[in-house]
């Protein structure tokens, strides 16, 4: 049902520092008008970068042809990765569970790093 997408494009950009906060609610990118805006200024290929699942089965060009967004199409939000992790474990896309944990545990340790200087 999935397809693995946009994973090396979320490393890039942890390891880069694009975080935005973990404390809060997590408000998706899923409003319209964000997903709208940001398509207006890039390409799809851009889009599906910040999604860590494709819909098999869904036509291309499409937003119900992404799944498991984790950011805000500006940085990584760990509210997001959590979200990620929690809907793909109840889908059971173990993959996609485990790789969110895994960013989030990565964006943590580098945050504490950053904290201890």
């Amino acid at each position: 049902m999935w397809e693995r997408l946009g994973i090396g494009a979320a490393i890039r950009r942890a390891a880069a520092g694009r975080r935005g906060g973990r404390a809060g609610r997590h408000r998706p990118p899923a409003a319209r008008r964000h997903q709208n805006a940001y398509l207006k200024s890039h390409s799809w290929d851009d889009y599906a970068k910040w999604h860590f699942g494709l819909t098999v089965g869904a036509k291309d060009g499409t937003k119900a042809r992404y799944a498991f967004v984790y950011g805000d199409f500006r940085r990584i939000h760990g509210m997001g990765l959590i979200a990620c992790s929690y809907r793909a474990a109840e889908s059971r896309h173990k993959e996609i569970e485990l790789t969110a944990d895994e960013l989030l545990q990565y964006l943590d340790t580098k945050s504490e790093r950053r904290r201890k200087r």
